[in-house]
């Protein structure tokens, strides 16, 4: 092969990950392209749940307050009972926004519209997916990766420093590459579909026969829209009509008696079997996997599309850093850190799934990812080590400042965009020398951050002259000492935070 590259990164597969991807590179430069073999993007309901860490996320992207503007909030949850009555209870357990978290609840938006929220952010910053290119084949060398696939017809061949597979729970890249895809089908099919209907009160999640898998039903109506989504287990063989005659039928028998509920139209409708399964390895030499091309599992907790966002959202900065400079074991930290958190993913959606089936499904704190973290990441470094308050590797919290200048600031105002953000607590920020994709603040008299209220002491627990070091997807890289600096500096260079000449 030849070391000539039509593109540094090529992202196969415009869904959520890629998209989350291709945004995080185009914010940062990166040449890259993005391709799907769909003719046209997905317009479906399918992952509905923005989970709190991932509101996050598209806050750095700039898109939060677009997607909070096409959804809105979970409705109660009305569960039909046996005897003509029933029982309305939150889907979630209200969570107040807090300074250090400053989304307590999901918002709940189509996936559809989400995706093309990404799409339309990416489009601002100058690019957007190529739809109906279909890979052939994968072939890789010591310099990166060569694609033949098929372009509107034509046979047509790429070569791409990095190959990124977001290409879904059946991902040709995966396949490909012979990599394992080990786990498990669950005995359960499902039928998931948007439907516009009438007799059904859009303020609640209707629920019927909850614990009975042969007639279990859930009716939610989309924020925003004109739309339910329906969603219910199906036999395991034979074949599901999934016209709006078919659905009325299949409404009608799993309705209660006395609901009257009439199918207009069917948007999109899908029959498909749950499956947990685990890629044995999210990278070979120059491909990676992200999204449901890595894990896949059932839709219980609402983690999908939101493991699948912080997979991309891990990995960008990474591929931008070593395209950058940076060592090329830095990308390796990608596998190290995402793959076990899709594996606890795994087991708490398949848990959900078996509380589903009993009837009994509750979702509390642990479906909405701020407590994930790297703690044993080869990226966590403290210098002393800790043995309490925020740890190398959790999560950074927000915290409202004061700026010098008297204006009150978010500290995630300070960490938004692709930087690494470089903190000081009582100490003065011209200690470090500037650096080239680094924003160094001091937060106290000597600096130009004022804790005004103590929210960022209470949650960094820093003393005088200590740092944190925050790494662009948001999560504490390395907190040291005044008497440390040689490590920080260290670190620094690792991750290809040299100093300018």
């Amino acid at each position: 092969m030849t070391n000539t590259f039509d593109t540094d990164v090529l992202i196969c597969g415009a869904g959520a990950a890629g998209l989350s991807l291709a945004l995080d590179l185009a914010r940062r430069g990166v040449n890259f392209r993005l391709i799907d073999k769909a003719n046209a993007p997905f317009g479906g309901s399918r992952g509905k749940g923005i989970q709190p860490r991932t509101l996050e996320v598209f806050e750095d992207f700039g898109i939060v307050d677009r997607l909070a503007a096409l959804g809105g909030r979970y409705p109660a949850q009305r569960e039909y009972r046996p005897d003509g009555g029933h029982a309305d209870e939150p889907m979630f357990a209200e969570a107040a926004a807090t300074p250090g978290e400053p989304y307590g609840t999901p918002l709940m938006v189509m996936q559809g519209r989400t995706e093309q929220v990404l799409r339309e952010r990416l489009a601002e910053l100058g690019h957007s997916p190529r739809y109906g290119c279909v890979l052939q084949g994968v072939t890789q060398d010591a310099g990166g990766v060569a694609v033949s696939m098929v372009d509107a017809g034509s046979e047509r061949f790429i070569r791409a420093r990095y190959l990124i597979g977001a290409d879904g729970g059946r991902s040709f890249v995966r396949q490909a590459l012979g990599i394992g895809f080990p786990g498990k089908t669950l005995g359960v099919r499902a039928i998931v579909a948007d439907l516009a209907l009438s007799g059904l009160d859009r303020t609640i999640w209707h629920r019927f026969n909850d614990g009975d898998m042969t007639r279990q039903m859930a009716l939610c109506p989309l924020a925003k829209t004109d739309l339910f989504q329906l969603q219910a287990p199906i036999p395991a063989e034979g074949e599901t009509d999934l016209s709006v005659a078919g659905l009325q039928a299949f409404i009608t028998a799993r309705a209660s008696e006395g609901v009257d509920i009439v199918v207009h139209d069917v948007s999109w409708a899908s029959a498909y079997a749950m499956n947990a399964r685990l890629a044995d390895s999210y990278r070979t030499r120059h491909v990676f996997l992200v999204g449901d091309a890595a894990h896949i599992h059932p839709p219980t907790g609402g983690q999908g599309l939101n493991t699948s966002v912080q997979d991309a959202y891990n990995l960008g900065w990474k591929l931008a850093a070593v395209l950058a400079c940076a060592p090329d074991a830095l990308l390796d930290t990608y596998e190290a850190e995402r793959r076990p958190i899709a594996a606890a993913m795994l087991g708490l959606s398949t848990g959900l799934l078996e509380a589903a089936k009993r009837g009994d499904m509750r979702r509390g704190r642990e479906v909405q990812q701020l407590d994930l973290a790297y703690p044993t990441s080869s990226l966590a470094f403290e210098a002393p080590e800790r043995r309490g308050g925020i740890l190398a590797g959790d999560r950074a919290p927000d915290a409202p400042l004061t700026g010098a200048g008297g204006q009150p600031v978010r500290l995630f105002d300070l960490l938004k965009g692709p930087h690494w953000t470089l903190i000081g607590y009582e100490t003065d920020h011209a200690a470090w020398a500037p650096r080239r994709g680094l924003r160094i603040h001091a937060v106290g008299s000597r600096g130009d951050l004022i804790d005004t209220h103590g929210h960022f002491h209470n949650a960094y627990g820093l003393g005088p002259g200590d740092w944190v070091l925050v790494r662009p997807d948001g999560y504490v890289g390395a907190i040291v000492s005044a008497e440390h600096p040689a490590a920080l500096n260290d670190y620094l260079q690792t991750v290809g935070l040299r100093e300018d000449v």
